[in-house]
């Protein structure tokens, strides 16, 4: 192997120069054509960095679900979960944020750096009622940069294709891995055949 050690061997390899596309795109703001892509995404991967270590974690909603308080702030709501709180827990600790919408059919990704906080005001958790259930918190995140993504990587891996579409049934359920992981403690086929009822109660 040859190990990259500096900034030096890297820009030697991917030098070439950035062309002007790359840089004209980011915006300190949300701008009218990025809130169209805010508004149009159902799913956000966050990504977040605490003592521990970094985290990445899938939110998903209601397309528009992130909500664009005005140019510099978005907020986002934080749906039923696993209550581990992984990314919230980093978040009070440490407050920068990196955020990846996806559309469906679009190739087109948007990106949004910045800070964030955690808030628990009553009548903003209410604003985001959903089938008569609040989020316990809501995550406001100040944008310090926000770009979209060339389509490269979508195109290539036909993400957005359904032939290349795989079947669950060939690959593990989580019954099967919890299972697996706990010694047979939890999970199982058991927890398979109740997922879909236990979700339904607490999709909100």
């Amino acid at each position: 192997m040859s190990r990259i050690t500096t900034i030096v061997q890297l820009e030697a390899i991917y030098g070439g120069g950035i062309t002007e596309a790359s840089t004209a795109k980011v915006a300190a703001r949300i701008t009218p054509e990025y809130r169209k892509l805010i508004e149009g995404s159902p799913f956000v991967a966050l990504a977040t960095s605490g003592p521990e270590g970094l985290d990445c974690s899938p939110r998903g909603d209601l397309a528009g679900f992130v909500r664009i308080h005005d140019e510099s702030t978005l907020m986002m709501p934080d749906r039923r979960g696993n209550n581990r709180v992984d990314s919230l827990r980093n978040i009070v600790r440490d407050p920068r944020v990196a955020l990846l919408f996806l559309i469906p059919g679009l190739t087109t990704t948007f990106r949004v750096n910045g800070r964030a906080f955690v808030e628990t005001d009553q009548a903003l958790l209410d604003s985001f009622v959903v089938d008569g259930k609040a989020p316990r918190s809501v995550t406001v995140v100040e944008v310090e940069e926000a770009y979209f993504q060339c389509a490269r990587a979508l195109i290539r891996s036909e993400l957005w294709n359904p032939a290349k579409h795989r079947p669950a049934k060939e690959f593990p359920t989580p019954g099967q891995i919890l299972a697996a992981l706990s010694e047979d403690r939890v999970g199982g086929e058991i927890y398979d055949l109740e997922w879909p009822e236990r979700a339904a109660k607490t999709m909100w």
